[in-house]
């Protein structure tokens, strides 16, 4: 493991699929969260680091604050882990309003790197509006894969490829970009002691405000206080609901590719539902 100069102390922790995850102790003697693995991408924890602070910039929601980072590893400040509170579920929609709102330059990426859900990488660069951008960087490069690797059959991968040709009547009223965490499942959402949220392992980029929320969905909202907080603050466009699955197929193909199982038959038939 490779840690910041001056650290000791670590006790291995929970820290996602593929990296290494400890509590250390710094050099000036504060707890320190950091990640780190063997080969990991160039400019990866970089990403993630802007990402962090991209998110933090509204001030509507806490991210961890980056510590130190270099190519073979990221340090965070060590937010000591709670539970979510009715306050903190609230507070995580109308934070997470506010910070969709704040817009984004464009619809993509923060930079020159790709997006990264897990090992998967796609493409990240700026698209004209929103159903090119889904179409192009996510839908089309992530059956491009499943079909390579076997993750879809072939009557999924063409039900993805209608899709991705209809997005322009199914993605709804057009948005201007929102701020996005991008890999919003409820995991990536962690409560501190006092039961506030915080944000964390981002993937973040200029996208549909839906996505977000769809995606908080699929895996089971910390509650159900968190929509209506967020409704409250910024209500939805009409039809937001029948598009929830629409945008959940940008997870359930990475699951199927990262992790099989029942996730590609799932993704196969959300995409025939919308193929028309």
């Amino acid at each position: 493991m490779t840690l910041p100069a001056g650290a000791g102390e670590a006790r291995r922790v929970g820290g996602g699929d593929i990296n290494e995850a400890f509590r250390v102790v710094l050099a000036d003697g504060s707890d320190a969260f950091v990640k780190t693995r063997p080969g990991a991408a160039p400019r990866e924890y970089e990403a993630e680091a802007a990402g962090l602070a991209w998110l933090a910039e509204p001030a509507a929601l806490r991210t961890p604050r980056v510590l130190a980072v270099d190519e073979r590893y990221l340090a965070l400040e060590w937010v000591q882990p709670g539970v979510l509170d009715a306050a903190g579920a609230e507070e995580l929609g109308r934070g997470l309003a506010v910070t969709h709102a704040a817009h984004a330059p464009s619809f993509g990426g923060l930079g020159a790197s790709p997006a990264r859900f897990g090992s998967l990488q796609l493409p990240n660069e700026p698209a004209g509006d929103w159903p090119e951008f889904y179409a192009e960087r996510r839908l089309r490069p992530l059956a491009a894969l499943a079909r390579d690797r076997g993750a879809l059959s072939q009557t999924g991968v063409g039900a993805l490829e209608r899709v991705c040709e209809r997005l322009g009547g199914l993605c709804g009223p057009p948005e201007p970009p929102a701020r996005l965490h991008g890999d919003l499942w409820s995991g990536n959402v962690m409560a501190d002691v006092h039961g506030r949220p915080w944000l964390i392992d981002p993937c973040a980029y200029g996208g549909h405000r839906e996505v977000d929320l769809a995606m908080l969905l699929l895996f089971g909202a910390p509650s159900e206080r968190v929509l209506a907080a967020y409704e409250e603050a910024a209500p939805l466009a009409d039809g937001w609901r029948e598009r929830v699955e629409l945008y959940q197929l940008l997870p359930l193909l990475v699951h199927a590719l990262l992790f099989g199982g029942a996730y590609g038959a799932r993704a196969e038939a959300v995409a025939l539902r919308y193929a028309g």
